[in-house]
């Protein structure tokens, strides 16, 4: 028996060795500036972080330990630092001429290409909305490329298409470029995340979601769960797989590392929304 257990593992560490196990996240940081109360860039209901706050938040990261990071409302590269600091992170922001800028931070040792910002999802620049930040992982024999995004907020479940607020209007113009980016990779054969603060529920049979799986089949990282941070609540933080990336999606790996921070000034203090992982096993 122990010579047929030692030839199992021997036919099984192989196959494991030709594997790599990354974690990937998107976190929302809620206004993550160093702006001092009274910038006139800052709404006036936005409370500043003080230091103590960076410290929290820093060592939130650290608990997450995720290889790639989208984070959204982040003001400038030198913040983001804050958290995911150089020696450990490459941070690449979006050029995005507003506060709540989207980035990608990649642990250090992983190799990747940027591409130009997907400009045609923030819309007008009178509409201040964010444009997706797009890079490609060098990854050995599977590049894997990634489009970190944050939507229009207030349209969370009616359907885009139909609702005439202006949320929706502008939610649903963002639809059309999130298609031709989907549309293009898959055309390429590439594997490929889209991943971010959708400011969308995608329970049922959401129109929005719908509507990207029309250009190319996505598995959903969140399909079927619900967000325990600050409570029960719908997913409007999601991770997309389209192409090879569906099949190296681990559902079941599905992580919300929540605070344990409780009391409504900790969403400002900390963050409204929580870290939402998944990780995907890539052949080498």
């Amino acid at each position: 028996m122990t010579r047929i257990l030692l030839l199992l593992l021997g036919l099984l560490l192989p196959a494991l060795a030709q594997a790599a196990d990354l974690k990937i996240a998107t976190w929302n940081l809620n206004w993550l500036t160093t702006r001092a109360l009274g910038d006139p860039a800052l709404p006036s209901d936005v409370t500043p972080r003080q230091p103590a706050d960076f410290d929290r938040l820093r060592a939130y990261a650290d608990q997450l330990d995720a290889d790639v990071i989208a984070i959204q409302e982040v003001d400038g590269r030198a913040v983001a630092e804050r958290l995911f600091p150089p020696d450990r992170y490459s941070i690449h922001m979006s050029r995005d001429h507003v506060l709540q800028r989207v980035g990608i931070a990649v642990r250090r040792g992983l190799h990747y290409d940027v591409h130009p910002d997907v400009t045609a999802i923030a819309g007008e620049a009178s509409e201040h909305l964010r444009s997706g930040v797009d890079i490609t992982l060098d990854l050995p024999n599977a590049p894997l490329r990634l489009l970190a995004v944050h939507l229009k907020t207030g349209c969370a479940d009616q359907a885009p298409r139909k609702a005439a607020s202006r949320a929706c209007v502008e939610l649903k113009a963002q639809i059309v470029p999130l298609r031709d980016w989907i549309a293009e990779r898959q055309g390429e054969g590439v594997a490929f995340i889209v991943l971010g603060d959708f400011n969308r529920r995608m329970d049922g049979r959401d129109p929005f979601l719908a509507a990207l799986r029309q250009v190319a089949p996505l598995a959903r990282a969140t399909e079927g769960h619900s967000s325990p941070c600050w409570g029960n609540e719908g997913f409007i933080d999601h991770i997309l797989a389209g192409g090879a990336a569906r099949d190296w999606m681990r559902p079941d790996t599905l992580r919300v590392l929540t605070y344990q921070e409780t009391g409504k000034a900790w969403k400002d203090r900390l963050s409204d929304h929580c870290p939402v992982s998944v990780h995907f096993v890539i052949p080498e």
